[in-house]
This record gives structure tokens, sequence and C-alpha cells, in this order.
């Protein structure tokens, strides 16, 4: 069983119908073999049973969603959407996807093993850890809102192989640029939209301050504060994380708005209110700040939002007879 800690988001936190048909960019997007409804006929109750789990541990946990979606971005910049980023080390030595740095402040697992439980129990073997993941983030997310924000297509399959080395190397920094971003992002065939679109999921979370310390405290080692940020919502972070405990303080990404599912961050980024290093760097380039302000809508934001999920949910998915389904998420059969 895994243990848990308090929690910080780098992506914290859709419409599809039929199956998917996503095209192949530098990564490998196999969208085709996913399709809605996959478990219809051989666990038709799978879905209902992650709804409920999700929205009952919802009632008692307003970041939920931002929790069970950042597992599901860490999860698919890893290797793909496979559940690689679930399974425990087997020996002393093995290094894997959640011993990585970036994965440390992961949270949310209890509620997956849960839901492996009592779906397990209805129809064994059957359901993969990988859809479940996928399933949780949407119906998470959803649950506050009272309405699907976006369909999932389902059958993906359980990778085997769990890397902490290849976290490090795959998974975006918050301190990142913004050409190091798109190219992070090209790498696994997502674009310029995509990359706007999904970073809009730092309107819901937390961030512990220890991501955000050099940024306000030291940004080019002479003890200054990166001119990015507006001075007053730099002051602000600075109240928050002054103490000498930076890396147990929290703060919201979205602040006044941190459990709401809306495009609020947009809103953040005009007036120089990102969180992070990542976020500000959006606006930094032309391309990408058009779509900042395309965004200030709200429906425009979720439509893009939905094409990004469906594209990023496809990422390098195993299907048909890759990989397996696991009977515990956190092990291998």
């Amino acid at each position: 069983m895994k243990t848990y800690t308090t929690c910080f988001l780098w992506f914290a936190t859709v419409v599809a119908i039929g199956a998917l048909n996503v095209e192949v960019c530098n990564g490998t997007l196999q969208g085709e073999a996913l399709r809605l409804k996959f478990y219809n006929g051989t666990c038709p109750k799978a879905e209902t049973i992650v709804k409920t789990i999700v929205e009952e541990n919802a009632k008692v946990n307003p970041f939920l969603g931002a929790l069970l979606l950042r597992m599901h971005y860490h999860d698919c910049f890893v290797r793909g959407c496979d559940g690689s980023i679930l399974l425990d080390p087997t020996s002393v030595t093995e290094q894997v996807e959640l011993q990585a740095e970036p994965n440390l402040s992961l949270l949310g697992f209890d509620v997956i093993e849960d839901i492996k439980t009592e779906v397990e129990k209805a129809c064994p073997q059957t359901v993969s850890c990988a859809d479940i993941v996928a399933l949780a983030a949407r119906d998470g997310i959803s649950a506050p809102l009272g309405r699907q924000m976006w369909e999932v297509p389902l059958g993906r399959r359980d990778g085997n192989v769990s890397l902490a080395s290849e976290a490090i190397a795959n998974l975006p920094s918050a301190s990142s640029n913004f050409s190091t971003l798109l190219n992070s992002f090209s790498r696994k065939g997502l674009n310029l939209t995509d990359l706007v679109a999904l970073s809009g999921a730092h309107t819901v979370g937390i961030a512990h301050c220890g991501v955000i310390s050099r940024r306000l405290f030291n940004f080019t080692g002479k003890g200054d504060t990166d001119p990015s940020i507006d001075p007053t919502y730099a002051g602000f972070l600075k109240t928050r994380c002054s103490s000498s405990s930076k890396n147990i303080l929290v703060v919201e990404m979205d602040p006044k708005s941190a459990t709401s599912f809306d495009n609020h961050y947009y809103k953040n980024l005009i007036e120089r209110k990102g969180l992070f290093e990542s976020d500000a760097s959006l606006i930094s380039n032309s391309s990408a700040a058009q779509l900042v302000n395309q965004f200030q809508n709200a429906d425009a934001f979720f439509v893009e939002f939905a094409k990004s999920m469906k594209k990023m949910g496809a990422m390098d998915v195993l299907t048909g007879t890759q990989g397996e389904i696991r009977k515990e998420c956190y092990q291998r059969n």
C-alpha cells in the first residue's frame, strides 16, 4: 500500500464523439484503438462504479478533481496513458515513476485503489487501471459542476515498465520557459493549442511554496523576484511563503477559485498572476498569448480543453493484447 503526502500541482488541473481518430505527430497518438462504452459488454457497471466512488470522495475533498487530473497527466506524459504511474517498486534498487521528484507529492492513489477493488468484484481482471485513472480524472473535475465535462474513450491496457528516470526526463517543469515547454509537448504529438489549453488545468489545485521559492526570493541569485510576476501578487505570495518551512506551506494555484474548474487561470495570466514561470511564459510568445486571450471566453476554453484531453489521453496507449489488465493497480500481475 502507498503512503500519501501533501500535494502540489504542475499540471493540476471535451467532447469526444464516437471512436477517436487522432493524427500522429512527433509522438505516437493511437486514439483509433480507443472507443466510447468499451466495457458495455464485458463490465457494464464499470463507469458507474468509478463515478460513484469519485463523487463520494469529492464531497469531503474539494481538491480531489485536481489531484486525479494531475495523476492522469503525469501518467500520460511518461510512456503514454498506461497506468505506470501507479506501480510500486518491487525491490530496494528499483526506482519507479512514483519515486521521481516531480511525482513525490502526487495524491489520490487511495481512491484509485478503492475503485479497482470494487471493479474487480464486479468484473475480475477486465478493466485496466489506466482506464480507471482516465475516468477518475474526468469524474473528479465533473463532480462539483454537476455535469460530465468530457467523454472518455476506453480500451487502454496497463504497462509493465515504470522508471523514475523517464519521469524526470519527460514531465514538464514549473520553471520551464516557453520554448522548453513547447518542445516537451511537441515530442508527445501535442501542439501549441494543446499546450495553452492543457495548462488551463492550473485553474484548480494547490502548490507547495518550495516550487516557487526561487521565483519569489532569489530569481537570478541576487535575492530578487521574477520581474514577470505582478508585484502585488508577488508580495502576497511572499507573505504565504516566507517561513523557513517552504516545502510545507501551500498556496492556491488560482486564488479564490482553486476548487472551481473554470477559465479564471487565463485572466490571471493577463494580469501577470500566473503562479509558475511556466505559466508566465505563455504570454511571452505572441501566438500563445493570442490563445490566452481567446480563452478569456469560457466556452472557447472548454472546447479546446476537450480536444486536447482527447489527444493527450490517446498518447502511446497500449491496446489489444499489449500490456496487461492488472489485478491490483500498484503491482504487476
